[in-house]
């Protein structure tokens, strides 16, 4: 064979194979034509890199099959690589969807709103909703759970009652706060008041915040607060006097505290604002005494409910001591 025919059958050879590869350095060509006539597709997702396959990036009408059709303009680089300019922390999480059409999700509220923003980018409408779904399962899950705050400090107590719009139901133990001894029933009494109070979170959950405060200088009492201030207050304490010393009493006034607890409602949702809405039971009982905070002008008062302090004798014979309870 002469040179010339060879020289000829090599430029034919050369062009033939020209012809039978995708010129993939040719970006311009590749960003008119899309990724047409390619089975298998390199992404480079903000430095993180993916190979897979035409077929599954088509199998949900969105943004990565508008790619593989030509419908959306990408960025090629000489090596092949499609570069998307998007974190690439969960993409393969969007893949993983396309290519099974379910996938785990995180379960941290954070990750998961993450991957919704991905799935929503991409236009993948089947895992957007599966993280839909799954964010409004956790906050079912949420919503169910009664939390009570603690008071730290009067500062914060003072925010609390200021910017919440639920009414609200504060109740002060501190059985260490007291310099005399305790009746023999205070502590059963002092624990009926927590079992109380933990009862009417559960009864009232999602419509009254109740807090604890274990710092105030009360030993027992109930704070009763509605449009930011303090309604009324029942203490569950006082003081015995027996003859030869002071003793600390601790009351369980059940009813009282109950009846306050539905009044304070009243406040729900903006229901104090309306026609009668300031007026408040007035739930004076032959076993406790009212005291009414005083207040000038327009201003509404603290009902201040105690214990009513009364003499009694006790049962023994004559000249035997006399017992001043409550």
């Amino acid at each position: 064979m002469s040179a010339e025919a060879s020289v000829g059958s090599h430029a034919a050879d050369s062009a033939q194979s020209a012809n039978s590869q995708p010129a993939f350095h040719n970006s311009d060509e590749l960003r008119n034509r899309g990724l047409l006539g390619s089975k298998y597709v390199k992404l480079n997702v903000g430095g993180s890199l993916h190979y897979t396959t035409v077929q599954t990036l088509s199998k949900e009408d969105s943004l990565l099959r508008s790619i593989c059709n030509g419908g959306t303009e990408v960025s090629i680089d000489s090596e092949g690589w499609v570069i998307l300019d998007r974190c690439g922390r969960h993409f393969g999480l969007v893949l993983n969807f396309l290519r099974d059409g379910s996938v785990p999700l995180p379960e941290d509220h954070k990750e998961l709103d993450e991957v919704l923003k991905e799935a929503q980018y991409y236009r993948v409408q089947g895992l957007a909703q599966l993280c839909i779904g799954a964010m409004q399962k956790q906050k079912d899950v949420f919503e169910t759970v009664c939390r009570i705050p603690m008071i730290t400090s009067a500062k914060e107590e003072q925010k609390i009652m200021a910017s919440c719009k639920k009414p609200v139901v504060k109740l002060q133990n501190n059985r260490g706060n007291n310099k005399y001894s305790y009746t023999s029933n205070s502590d059963d009494n002092l624990l009926k008041n927590i079992e109380l109070f933990d009862k009417l979170v559960l009864r009232f959950n999602g419509r009254v915040l109740f807090v604890k405060d274990v710092l105030g200088d009360e030993i027992c009492c109930w704070s009763f607060y509605g449009e930011g201030r303090k309604i009324a207050e029942v203490c569950c304490t006082s003081i015995v006097y027996a003859t030869e010393k002071k003793q600390t009493k601790v009351e369980f006034p059940e009813a009282r505290i109950f009846e306050e607890t539905l009044n304070i409602l009243i406040y729900e949702n903006g229901r104090w604002s309306g026609p009668g809405g300031l007026h408040l039971l007035d739930a004076r009982g032959s076993g406790a005494s009212l005291d009414e905070e005083g207040a000038t002008g327009g201003e509404r008062r603290v009902r201040r409910i105690h214990v009513r302090r009364h003499i009694m004798h006790d049962e023994r014979g004559p000249g035997q001591q006399t017992v001043y309870k409550d």
